[in-house]
């Protein structure tokens, strides 16, 4: 990478950003915890006829099992999984110990979870001039300290090194410098673009767009015209460009999921049925933040495109999953019967708190 601050041009300093990620978090500390856990399959969650897999140990992701996945389909697919209740407080305790790591380094930290973060080490406190060396010096005190791994992703911005992270996982690191970018996005599938996700995906393989090679040599007309407001985000980050600055202290406002329907909708019960994997979505952020919401929307795009949205505000924070879902599916029946067929559903909660100050119940919707 160009640590040596090259300018480029008339432009500032190539900037240096690091993706850190600590590896399989949540199922790490239960088997640092527990030494019978150790080299065994874990899965942090609920084993109960609708739990979901909060986090999984990588002897576990062996035989496919993943976050999000219900836990009944962990089970069939590795029956000797040992299933562990979740210890929010202790993982955000060891989430702030990190953090006061990074603290070290620079003042330029975002937090995008309890377990991974960007850090902007351009002008770094302890003046070390190489950003891989202080990616792997964090990395060495957050093991001395915790006794966790942590992988990490260096490079001149967020999208490259959050991509960066995943390359060398567990408990690696490697550079994406100003000279490999473009290249190495150029044979990525749309699908492993961080910010794509697979209804995109598959919009954009119906249109013949594979890698990011195939989006590179779009116009940013056609991207436009075909992605809305995140065409250009696509079309740049297609040629390793992104100018999205690392927010120290970034408030975030509201949780969401949404999903666009193959085909039109108009019944309760099938509307429904797609409502419950956008709550299980934004539940899951809600349990890895630690945050939680007072107020729940529901979005419907109607067949014409016409938006609508209705909130519901609740007193004290939303407890739980069940809970999330009865507000979103109370609001979708307000509705009924719907004056047009359906082609999307969105599910928000917004009014956030911090997990310290939120209501006690931390335990999975389960």
């Amino acid at each position: 990478m160009s640590d040596s601050g090259t300018v480029t041009g008339d432009a500032a300093p190539v900037r240096k950003i690091i993706h850190i990620d600590m590896d399989a978090f949540y199922a790490s500390v239960e088997q640092r915890d527990n030494p019978e856990l150790r080299g065994k399959p874990v899965a942090v969650g609920g084993s109960a006829e609708r739990g979901v897999v909060a986090a999984a140990s990588y002897e576990a992701r062996k035989f496919g099992v993943r976050s999000a996945m219900p836990s009944v389909t962990a089970k069939r697919q590795c029956p000797e999984l040992i299933f562990v209740k979740p210890r929010f407080e202790v993982y955000k305790a060891i989430s702030r110990q990190i953090r006061e790591i990074f603290a070290e380094h620079t003042p330029v930290i975002e937090p995008l979870s309890l377990d991974e973060a960007y850090l902007d080490v351009t002008e770094n406190l302890q003046g070390i001039p190489l950003a891989r060396d202080v990616a792997l010096r964090i990395r060495e005190k957050i093991k001395a300290e915790t006794g966790l791994n942590a992988s990490a992703g260096i490079s001149y911005n967020k999208f490259l090194a959050k991509l960066a992270s995943d390359h060398r996982k567990p408990n690696g690191q490697f550079v994406i410098s100003p000279e490999m970018g473009p290249a190495f996005v150029e044979t990525l599938p749309v699908g492993k673009f961080h910010g794509i996700g697979p209804a995109t995906a598959a919009k954009m393989n119906a249109l013949g767009l594979f890698t990011g090679l195939d989006i590179r040599n779009q116009t940013l007309e056609f991207m436009n015209a075909n992605f809305g407001k995140s065409g250009a985000y696509y079309y740049w980050i297609s040629r390793g460009v992104d100018e999205r600055p690392v927010r120290a202290n970034r408030i975030r406002k509201s949780i969401g999921a949404e999903t666009t329907f193959s085909t039109d909708l108009d019944a309760f019960d099938a509307l429904a049925a797609e409502l419950r994997p956008l709550v299980d979505k934004v539940w899951r952020h809600c349990e890895t933040t630690g945050n939680r919401g007072r107020t729940v929307t529901l979005k419907i795009k109607f067949a014409d495109f016409e938006i609508i949205t209705r909130s519901r505000s609740v007193t004290s924070a939303v407890a739980g999953r069940d809970e999330l879902e009865r507000l979103a599916c109370g609001l979708l029946e307000i509705e009924m019967p719907l004056p047009k067929r359906v082609r999307l559903l969105g599910v928000s909660l917004s009014s956030l708190q911090d997990g310290d100050d939120a209501e006690p119940q931390l335990t999975l919707g389960i």
